[in-house]
């Protein structure tokens, strides 16, 4: 049977990538191996939001030549997105997939499929629809809880980030399909993390089914309604998207932990104006 192994370097919205891919290929008929020595094919599902990131990419590509000569080199995700040309001139890499097309990575293996003559595969990310995404548990404490990503992509473009050029645009995963994660999830755990690169901006690119096409206070609702979910816990959320109904239901319903991760660049207006963040430092005081 065909084996893959991937590395996932970065964020938890990477990890989720690699374990959306994980699932795709195992569905597909791939083994996973327990190592890249083991592996026909060794995805690096990478980062790049620092040099030092780019490096620990680098300095794997070398190491799986070493290990395993023989295996085919998939270089995937955010560094391969941003310098498609830089890692080709790595030997030894057979391809180069940006997160544009990541979701065509099981059919670009496929044996069975019309074959991909070209080494990059990397379109512009703006136009991505794609989502990718599976849970990744996460130790804390003496429990384990998954990571659950339902949105992904950005639209803020502010002056110092390189996630919307990496990313593409706000992506959300459909309602119907949170509910059917979370539903599986809640019969193996009590808590279940909900992420995304933007997670306060989930549905707001597509306008949902609803009054007032559902934001993410109503996907939550529908959640505890729908779900057993014993715990649901947000992770970060800029300060603009806290509406009045998100901390509401908060501040009400007790399967939602009292947990706020509300990032803050800075306490200047001066410097979030030239960051073209969208809140300025009252906004976060009055959110407190």
């Amino acid at each position: 049977m065909r084996s893959f192994f991937i590395q996932n370097f970065g964020c938890r919205a990477s990890q989720a990538d690699g374990a959306g891919l994980e699932g795709a290929l195992s569905e597909a008929g791939w083994n996973a191996a327990a190592a890249p020595s083991g592996a026909d094919v060794v995805i690096l599902n990478t980062c790049s939001v620092t040099s030092s990131a780019d490096d620990d990419v680098r300095k794997s590509i070398h190491r799986i030549r070493r290990q395993n000569p023989d295996a085919r080199i998939l270089v995937t995700g955010c560094y391969a997105q941003r310098a498609p040309e830089e890692i080709r001139r790595e030997p030894g890499v057979t391809w180069i997939v940006g997160n544009s097309h990541k979701t065509e990575i099981p059919r670009l293996l496929d044996p069975s499929a019309t074959p991909y003559h070209g080494q990059i595969l990397v379109g512009e990310i703006s136009a991505s629809a794609g989502f990718l995404s599976a849970p990744v548990e996460e130790a804390s404490g003496d429990r384990t809880r998954p990571n659950l990503k339902i949105q992904d992509g950005c639209n803020n473009l502010c002056t110092f980030c390189i996630i919307p050029s990496l990313r593409g645009p706000s992506r959300s995963m459909e309602p119907e399909l949170v509910v059917e994660q979370v539903r599986r999830l809640a019969a193996r755990y009590k808590e279940i993390v909900l992420t995304g690169i933007n997670l306060g901006r989930w549905g707001r690119e597509r306008g949902f089914p609803g009054p007032r096409g559902m934001r993410l206070a109503g996907l939550l609702r529908r959640l505890l309604e729908q779900t057993p979910v014993e715990l649901l816990r947000l992770s970060s959320i800029e300060p603009m998207d806290w509406s009045s109904e998100l901390l509401e239901l908060m501040a009400a319903e007790p399967r939602i932990a009292r947990h706020v991760h509300a990032p803050l660049q800075s306490a200047s207006d001066a410097i979030l104006r030239r960051m073209k963040r969208r809140y300025r430092a009252r906004h976060y005081e009055e959110l407190l």
